[in-house]
């Protein structure tokens, strides 16, 4: 038997006592009796006097007195009954929950029944002293405790009222407590024994009637009958005793319906009731989209496709719901068919044709042959020209790169020979240098000359001539034999190749070891690749062909891939299928930035366009938070974030139309999840998807536990998934710890080197092996721990080393046994081996596994410094004065790298720094030291003051050679001709103004060497135009000039425009240095050779690692990446290197605020089919939470008590219909709890009470509104409150740095809030 009163300060507060022991004596009326007693506020006041005097502050034990004391009169009272009940109030408040977990004792029927009928008139009592109004200002007063919401302990009581027949209870209190008995024993004594104490009132108030004792009564403490079609099969399995029915409160209620926009009032929802636009209105709208739409152009102009070019739209036509693939095969097929069933009609003359036809082809190919021979003759002539060896070889390179299909398939194979003539000469000129820093330079080249060989027996147009003379190179270089195919067509060169093979140096190394140490970034990454005919610009991978059968299957898929290991292709694929579907099937995507989303939005505008028979329809369109680009609910690629297709999911408008129509969502970067901000919006996204989805990651640390988390939810939508995992990066990266120099002497930048990858060799870059990080055992090796080709070399030696009779290494581990020559499918196997082998000596105590790691932490531990650095150390350079630099420096040390980056020509670089004010002071410093040294140079450099002095003669001649004319009457219709100026005389003064070395000449642009810009990657009149923009719109100058130097600052806190000009313009390669925080980090497509980590932070975490770093070596731009670590201890730089990608963790996503917004939906939708297969499959979940146990119960417990809640706070009805504020609650969904908070105050009253006085007190109606307003949505953390701060930054503050004190109305409300919810809780 257990009773509890739960109370609150209300005057409408209630009681919860044991149905079943009471409901039907209350209805016999065998209690229901005339208590005739009420008690006055003296007299209860008095009693708190006296418990005062006995130092409690319980209303516990205030309420039991003033109850009994009002219960005097009544027979059921006696000594025993009251001793027990002051007794078990005492031992509540000292004994814990768990304590008081008592058997019930045998008591016979009759004792029973007194002790029912005392319990049922003491809660009766006690409700009717909480509902007198001075109650609750009397306990406020006095500030006691509010704990009567453990009121009545029944066991406790009945077992206390047993054990006082023999008195062992009180020889079991304690001293203290058996004195505090005494006192309230004293307190409780009838009023004819006690003279102080003022007498009790009569009450003329009749008897209450059976139903108003009975504890259904108390609607406040008991579960409020709900019903609804779609939820009431989901709660049948939790059995929960309702209320017969609710009385309301006199509050009215209001069908809440959303006839407005919540972001603008004036914008009805109702189409017939639209707004209409003004003319002007209409302009300024088409003007803005317009804007935008350029802005989009240009923005898409800088992004790239796999292969380097840049993206051209592709017309989309609508095919039908056939897969691509099949479709050809269908087409091949029915092509066929015709074909048989035409061919006897067809034998007449099918001969003649066809030869007619093979004429034809033949004589247009052996045309367009001629042509392409005749174009490449013409253009190696200025390739030949060329005195730069290096900028030869990249401008062929290029050639050949962008050359058609047909005339490559004619040419290809001699160009790629030139390429290796070109190389050759190269490795002669080197090879003739006795400098020993060449040596890097030579390795690079021979490396590269080998790759070359290596992919021309695939070569179209090779001949016997080539061949035979690639054979020789290869054995005069020693290098790994190449197999060719047999040759039989032959052809003369159209060149004569300058080899003189006598004067070469033959390569000393052997074949794998040379292969391994400099060939591994050239090698053969050819993963079991095929042509496809749904990939059209390159060779597909296997586990790329699979997502694309899983695509046109329509199953859900689960790709986890490195960066750069070619993710991207499968997004514009799924695009691609849904437009060629039909016109009305919608794509969304899904990215976790603005910024991913803008690039995105542009990168599909650059490929895709597609024309629609309707108007208000578009192929794309972004939709965020700020700002929207076409029409959201008229295209087919909706590009957004989390939150808005959440809106739009949950919106009633879009249940019957919109919602229907999509067919594929993507989740880029879905570890997103994991985040403690958004993360649950992530998972109730993936929760009511209503079609298959595309997930994508490259850091996931628990793959496979996502994947059955997402299994489940999919499966239970109709939906299967399949998880594709691919663990290898297309470029590797290398790690290298930089320590500056102590002097750094500045004379401009060095000439960059070529041929070499990597920073291997450099003063003051230690290279990091991968295995030196594994210092910590207990972590043992993460799953994505890679080593590329040269790291496998230097483990298997060293292992081999430290090798002892217990711990061998195998002889098959022994590089010679692989193939001759390697491709990166060899060194995989190879290197899964070795961390097979390296892992076990890991896990055992007596095994190498530390000499190893010692021997390859070696350079990484040096602590040695390099004592100077001159940038140009030429003897026609300018000299300047040496700066000593503090190695813990971070903004005077950048420099110096980034100049030890351009001799290896390692940029461009991103330089992430995860402080904005670091951010910026980086980018000031280098330009001080930029413009210091070129201010150095021109006032000591002769040449600049001769280019100078010819300068200002040029300027003079051309004011002599063209006077200023006088101005003359121009004639009508010839306002754009100058008088007596004809066309020649205009070209023939263009010529001679290109011709003058001068004329582009501007003294005050950066000096070449005093710069990071590319000047040919971008046109002056697309940086004028970029800089009248951001002048307009006021960024400070020092950023623009930061731009002209190719410097660029990255972070949220810039503006919009600056950060895409930085994007921009760091795509086209006129900006080479970027500094930025982890903005650039997730998905954005700036793909750079270097990532330097500049100083520590906490934000610098294993997953932020693996996602900054992976902008390093992207696909199709670098075969090797590099990341450096300046500023960091080699103990951060370990634990970055060798800790385990974090679990993606879940949240439990079924809030409040999602249950209100989907009875919204269901209401305002009319029940739609969406609608209710949306909730049910959110509730049918088997686990609705990642990382959450399989307990349905749970989340049925959660959702009815939800319910529960939004029913006593007038927000929902009983049949699920939303109520009053309903729409404003659900539309402040992410600031759940204050849109509760905010709720209440407006139940209550308060704002209508507040700005009452907006008229006559408006100054502190405006203040009080706006700190109610800052302490529900604006509250944040000061993170300085030492006495310091405040004296020296708050009181001198002209703002109000803390925030103030709650008015006390609304603290008030919003304690009685939280009491009231705390009691909905504790009823549930």
């Amino acid at each position: 038997m257990t009773t509890v009163v739960e109370g609150t300060r209300k005057s409408d507060a209630a009681i919860t006592i044991d149905e079943t022991a009471y409901a039907s004596r209350f209805n016999d009326g065998e209690i229901g009796r005339d208590l005739g007693l009420h008690i006055s506020e003296d007299s209860a006041r008095w009693v708190l006097e006296e418990v005062s005097k006995l130092g409690t502050r319980s209303e516990r034990l205030l309420l039991t007195l003033v109850a009994l004391k009002a219960m005097e009169t009544q027979s059921v009272m006696d000594d025993r009954l009251v001793t027990a009940m002051l007794i078990q109030a005492l031992l509540i408040a000292h004994t814990s929950l768990s304590s008081r977990r008592l058997e019930m004792p045998a008591i016979d029927r009759s004792k029973r029944h007194e002790l029912d009928e005392f319990l049922a008139i003491f809660v009766h009592t006690s409700a009717r002293i909480l509902q007198q109004g001075f109650w609750n200002n009397l306990c406020t007063k006095a500030s006691l405790e509010c704990d009567i919401n453990d009121m009545i302990d029944g066991r406790l009581f009945v077992t206390v009222w047993s054990e006082l027949a023999n008195g062992s209870i009180l020889r079991m209190l304690s001293s203290g407590l058996e004195t505090k008995l005494q006192g309230l024993l004293d307190i409780a004594r009838p009023t004819s024994e006690t003279s102080k104490q003022p007498a009790l009132d009569e009450s003329v108030s009749k008897t209450p009637p059976a139903a108003q004792l009975s504890p259904y009564n108390s609607d406040r403490l008991t579960i409020l009958p709900f019903s609804h079609f779609v939820f009431d099969k989901h709660l049948q399995p939790i059995s929960i005793t309702v209320q017969a029915s609710r009385n309301m409160s006199g509050r009215s209620a209001k069908v809440f319906q959303e006839v407005s926009h919540w972001h603008n009032a004036k914008r009805r929802l109702d189409p017939k009731a639209a707004h209409v636009l003004s003319d002007r209105d209409k302009m300024r709208a088409m003007r803005r989209n317009q804007f935008f739409m350029a802005e989009m152009a240009s923005y898409a102009a800088s992004l790239t496709g796999v292969t380097g070019k840049i993206l051209e739209p592709e017309l989309i036509t609508v095919s039908g719901d056939a897969k691509p693939a099949k479709a050809a095969v269908e087409r091949t097929k029915e092509n066929s068919d015709t074909a048989k069933q035409r061919k006897g009609q067809a034998a007449k003359g099918a001969s003649n044709a066809k030869a007619i036809i093979a004429a034809n082809v033949a004589a247009k190919s052996g045309g367009v042959a001629d042509k392409a021979m005749a174009a490449w003759k013409t253009v190696r002539a200025n390739f030949d020209a060329e005195r730069s060896l290096q900028s030869r070889y990249r401008k062929t390179k290029a050639y050949l790169r962008d050359l058609p299909s047909d005339k490559r398939a004619i040419v290809q194979a001699e160009v790629e020979y030139y390429i290796i003539c070109t190389l050759l000469k190269m490795y002669r000129v080197l090879s003739k240098q006795t400098d020993d820093t060449n040596q890097h330079q030579i390795d690079g080249v021979t490396a590269l000359i080998f790759s070359t060989i290596r992919g021309l027996p695939v070569a179209k147009g090779l001949t016997m001539a080539i061949v035979s003379q690639v054979k020789s190179i290869i054995q005069a270089l020693r290098l790994p034999k190449v197999e060719f195919p047999a040759i039989e067509t032959d052809a003369k060169l159209s060149f004569e190749p300058d080899l003189r093979l006598s004067e070469i140096q033959t390569v000393a190394t052997a074949y794998h070891e040379f292969q391994l140490l400099h060939g591994g970034p050239y090698m053969d990454r050819n993963l079991d690749s095929m042509p496809d005919p749904r990939v059209k610009t390159f060779n597909p991978d296997g586990w790329q062909r699979k997502v694309l059968d899983e695509l046109d299957a329509d199953r859900s898929i689960f790709v986890v891939a490195p960066t750069s290991a070619g993710k991207t292709f499968i997004s514009f694929y799924a695009m691609e299928k849904v437009l060629r579907r039909n016109d009305d099937s919608i794509l969304v995507y899904v990215a976790p930035t603005k910024a991913l989303v803008n690039q995105i939005g542009a990168e599909v505008q650059a490929r895709f366009k597609k024309t629609y028979d309707h108007a208000g329809r578009s192929v794309w369109a972004i939709h965020t938070r700020d700002y929207r680009i076409n029409n959201p609910s008229g295209c087919q690629i909706l590009v957004t974030v989390p939150h808005i297709l959440q809106i739009m999911l949950l919106s009633p408008s879009n249940a019957k139309s919109w919602s229907r129509k999509v067919r594929c969502i993507i989740f880029d970067e879905i570890h997103s999840i994991g985040q403690a901000e958004d993360g649950v919006v992530w998972e109730q996204l993936l929760l009511l998807a209503p079609c298959p989805i595309i997930a994508l990651s490259a850091t996931v640390g628990n793959p496979e536990q996502f994947n059955s988390w997402l299994t489940s939810t999919q499966r239970s939508s109709g939906f299967d998934v399949t998880m594709i995992t691919h663990q290898h990066r297309y470029s590797d990266l290398r790690k290298f710890i930089y320590k500056p120099p102590r002097q750094f002497s500045f004379a401009g930048l060095p000439e960059p080197s070529f041929g070499t990858l990597g920073l291997d060799g450099l003063d003051g870059l230690a290279f990091v092996h991968p295995v030196a990080s594994l210092v910590n055992k207990s972590r043992g090796i993460p799953q994505d721990f890679s080593l590329e080709a040269r790291d496998c070399l230097t483990l298997w030696k060293c292992m081999c080393l430290h090798q002892t009779e217990a711990f061998p290494v195998d002889q098959n581990l022994n590089p010679d046994r692989m193939p001759q020559v390697l491709r990166k499918a060899d060194v995989i196997e190879w290197e899964k081996k070795l961390k097979a082998l390296l892992k076990s000596w890991m896990l055992q105590e007596e095994s190498p596994f530390d000499k190893i790691v010692e021997d390859l932490g070696k350079p990484m531990n040096d602590t040695g410094t390099p004592a100077h650095y001159t940038s140009r150390p030429e003897e026609n350079s300018v000299t300047t004065e040496a700066v000593t630099l503090e190695a813990d420096d971070l903004y005077c040390t950048t420099l110096p790298l980034l100049c030890r980056l351009q001799e290896r020509d390692a940029l461009p670089a991103i330089l992430f720094n995860y402080d904005r004010g670091k951010c910026e002071r980086i980018c000031q410093t280098i330009m001080k030291q930029l413009k210091d040294a070129e201010s150095n140079m021109k006032e000591s450099s002769p040449s600049w003051k001769t280019k100078i002095r010819g300068y200002e003669q040029y300027l003079a001649n051309k004011s002599k050679q063209n006077p200023k004319k006088m101005a003359v009457p121009k004639k009508k219709g010839k306002a754009n001709d100058e008088e007596g100026t004809s066309k020649a005389d205009k070209m023939q003064d263009a010529a001679s103004e290109e011709a003058n070395p001068y004329a582009n000449f501007n003294p005050d642009a950066p000096v070449e060497g005093f710069h990071f810009a590319n000047i040919a990657k971008a046109e002056a009149a697309e940086l004028a135009a970029i800089h009248k923009e951001l002048k307009w719109r006021g960024l400070e100058p020092w950023l623009m000039e930061s731009l002209t130097r190719g410097i660029g600052v990255h972070h949220a806190g810039m503006n919009r425009k600056y950060r895409q000009a930085v994007e921009m313009l760091f795509r086209k390669g006129f900006l080479r240095v970027v500094i930025a925080t982890g903005t650039l980090a997730l998905g954005i497509n700036m793909p750079c050779a270097t990532v330097i980590f500049s100083g520590d932070s906490v934000f610098l975490t294993a997953l932020n690692f693996r996602q900054a770093a992976g902008r390093a070596g992207r696909r199709g731009f670098d075969l090797l990446g590099n990341v450096v670590f300046q500023n960091l201890t080699t103990a951060k730089v370990c634990r970055l290197l060798s800790s385990r990608l974090p679990d993606m963790n879940g949240h439990f996503p079924v809030t409040t605020t999602l249950i209100l917004r989907l009875f919204s939906l269901l209401h305002e939708s009319g029940n739609t089919k969406y609608a209710v297969d949306a909730i049910n499959s959110l509730l049918s979940q088997p686990r609705l939470y990642l990382d959450g146990p399989a307990f349905k119960d749970q989340v049925l417990h959660h959702l009815r008590f939800s319910i529960e809640y939004l029913r006593r706070h007038d927000l929902l009805s009983a049949e699920g219909v939303p109520l009053n504020f309903a729409g404003l609650t659900s539309h402040l969904y992410y600031t759940e709890n204050s849109s509760f908070a905010l709720n209440a105050l407006l139940k209550e009253g308060y704002f209508h009470e507040l700005c009452s006085e907006i008229d006559t007190a408006e100054s502190r109606v405006l203040r009080n509104l706006m700190i109610v307003m800052a302490h529900l949505f604006g509250r944040r953390p000061c993170r300085h409150s030492d006495q310091e701060y405040i004296e020296n930054i708050v009181k001198r503050s002209p703002s109000i740095v803390f925030l103030p004190q709650l008015p006390a109305s609304a603290a008030q409300i919003l304690q009685e809030h939280n009491k009231q919810t705390l009691q909905i809780f504790t009823t549930y």
